[in-house]
């Protein structure tokens, strides 16, 4: 079974050390419970939750799957008691508004005990992190009566959440979407459709489910501007707020996976469900962003937590594995052969692994931080900048950081050789399972045009700039800094970079919007290899001069990990920029009838 350790010191060294956590959570209306002896114990108990409850259900989970039985999903052996363990301990709240029944500390904190879930039990995370996205749309979009039903269930935990959006015959593209809401008795709406792919749809682990379903009226515009959005409990409520009659909403199947087996991808039918319209009629879309957002942020955060539990197995096994001589000669002489983490290519890898983990979390960490001001800072200059840079941010955290996080895994099998591709060792699930991220809360592709064509170029490239200022004023105060020379000149330069890169696309797209779906991926990588290069740059900074203290060692395999990344990850932003000025001739010349040529289908 795969093991796993949270990265404690690491971090601690992003919260405390580069971003000054205790500094920012104490600024914060709603942060002087997050004392740092607050935050040590709760990042401490969350990872031994996370290791002696969920890691051990990890494998198993994957293997038993969910059932489907008269109706009723049942989860994997293990996962209801480890979440009703994770309910008593008061995980759920742990963020949320005390007037529903949260403990009021800052989203930050809830963001590091994700990674940790991901990185042991990503299947089972899903279960508990689908309700988050359901309570953030109630509390900003749901009247007073929804509130007091459902957000204070969510909040404790008693009950769970879904998003439901998908249908077999859209995905992205929701304004196709069939499913329809007809006036029943008072506000109450008789909903009926099919939506698909709906994780943890279904399942024994909480009392009820409240889904939250795209749906459109009977005098809905078409396409997008005829979306509504309605909540649809599993049990109605009664009159004392508890699961009451069975609603119209049931799962029709589970889908056969690639992974994430322990988690309940369902099929569900509508069949006249009661439900109630939350926002205002035709403004589903507004609703449905909310949710997403959330949701996007939480997959980047798997992408996370899958890189760093390959990375730590694969260590362990490369100090272990014994395969041949160094090539400079014996490096254990009183063993038979080497271990592998002696061989460059082993150890370009893991370094590979550890700099995309090291670089997400401080990525995530900063992230969080324009989170918890968007949420709770004071209205003003620094929360509106705060707001800017989450926008920006948000899908190069969904979308670079699970690409990155399918390569690391992979990178971990081919590390493990042979036994990588055996199930036993643990590594090929951590493959299964990242290749999802890629794909839901919007893929890699929607993800991209999100970033270069809503959150750039369609604000003229202002938020952009507040992002790369930010850059700029960093790389001119270090500028004289020999200890970071070797960061911040290539920084600086790529920084510039970036702007002409927009700027030409921008240009082009004036004359050919198709410019922009060509170059929208390349775009997000680019941004995506840059926004780490200024944050290792940062974290190279801090850990220069903290040489001579007794945990020298920490910060100089930090000062290497960063070296590693700027000299070896760093270049492949020549490629994407290269790929981004290519244009999109080479795309759209072939017509769609001699794609096939060469063979019939």
């Amino acid at each position: 079974m795969p093991s796993y350790q949270a990265p404690l010191r690491d971090m601690r060294f992003v919260m405390d050390e580069m971003f000054d956590y205790p500094a920012h959570y104490a600024a914060l209306p709603n942060g002087e419970d997050a004392s740092p002896d607050v935050v040590s114990a709760i990042l401490e108990e969350g990872a031994r939750f996370a290791r002696d409850v969920l890691l051990p259900l990890n494998q198993s989970g994957d293997e038993e799957g969910c059932l489907l039985e008269g109706g009723e999903v049942k989860a994997p052996k293990g996962f209801k008691e480890a979440y009703q363990q994770y309910v008593e301990g008061g995980w759920p709240s742990l963020a949320a508004d005390p007037e529903q029944g949260g403990q009021g500390l800052p989203p930050s904190l809830a963001m590091m005990l994700s990674e940790m879930i991901c990185a042991t039990n990503l299947a089972w995370g899903m279960y508990p992190g689908l309700s988050h996205g359901a309570a953030d749309a109630l509390r900003h979009h749901g009247t007073d009566e929804q509130k007091a039903a459902y957000l204070t269930k969510l909040v404790e935990g008693v009950w769970t959440g879904t998003m439901c959006l998908t249908e077999p015959h859209c995905g992205t593209d929701l304004g196709l979407i069939k499913t329809r809401a007809v006036p029943a008795d008072g506000d109450a709406y008789a909903i009926t459709g099919t939506k698909i792919f709906i994780s943890a749809g279904d399942h024994n682990l909480a009392e009820n489910i409240v889904h939250l379903a795209l749906a459109k009226l009977p005098d809905a515009p078409e396409g997008s501007k005829g979306i509504s959005l309605f909540v649809v409990p599993k049990f109605l409520p009664n009159a004392e707020g508890n699961p009451g009659e069975r609603n119209g909403v049931t799962c029709g199947s589970l889908e056969h996976k690639m992974g994430i087996h322990g988690n309940a991808t369902c099929v569900m039918n509508f069949d006249d469900a009661i439900g109630y319209l939350v926002g205002a009629p035709n403004k589903g879309l507004a609703c449905m962003f909310t949710m997403m957002n959330a949701a996007r942020l939480g997959v980047g955060i798997q992408g996370l937590g899958l890189i760093e539990a390959s990375f730590q197995n694969s260590l362990s096994y490369a100090r272990d594995r014994l395969q041949m001589r160094g090539l400079s000669g014996k490096q254990a002489p009183e063993k038979p052969a080497d271990p592998i983490i002696v061989h460059p290519d082993v150890r370009r890898m893991l370094l590979t692994q550890k700099a995309f983990a090291e670089g997400g979390r401080m990525l995530v960490l900063y992230t969080a931080q324009m989170l918890d001001l968007v949420e709770h800072g004071q209205p003003g200059e620094e929360r509106d900048r705060a707001e800017t840079l989450l926008g920006l941010l948000t899908p190069i955290v969904k979308a670079f950081l699970t690409e990155v996080g399918f390569e690391s895994t992979n990178e971990g099998v081919q590390i493990y050789g042979g036994h990588g591709f055996i199930k036993e060792w643990g590594m090929e699930q951590l493959v299964r399972d990242a290749r999802i991220t890629r794909l839901y809360e919007g893929t890699t592709g929607i993800q991209a045009l999100d970033l270069l064509g809503r959150k750039v170029l369609m604000s003229q490239g202002e938020s952009l700039q507040v992002f790369t200022k930010e850059i700029h004023k960093f790389c001119k105060a270090e500028a004289d800094n020999p200890a970071l020379k070797e960061f911040i000149e290539p920084l600086a330069k790529l920084n510039t970079e970036w702007g002409e890169l927009t700027m030409g696309v921008g240009m082009k797209a004036m004359q050919d919007r198709e410019e922009v779906g060509a170059a929208s991926v390349d775009y997000l990588m680019y941004a995506g290899y840059v926004t780490l290069a200024y944050l290792f740059a940062r974290a190279a900074k801090q850990a220069s001069g903290s040489l001579e203290g007794d945990d020298k060692a920490f910060y100089a395999a930090k000062l290497n990990t960063a070296r590693f990344y700027y000299q070896r990850l760093l270049p492949r932003t020549k490629a994407h920029a290269q790929m981004i000025q290519s244009g999109a001739s080479s795309l759209m010349a072939i017509s769609s009838e001699d794609f096939g040529l060469g063979f019939e289908i």
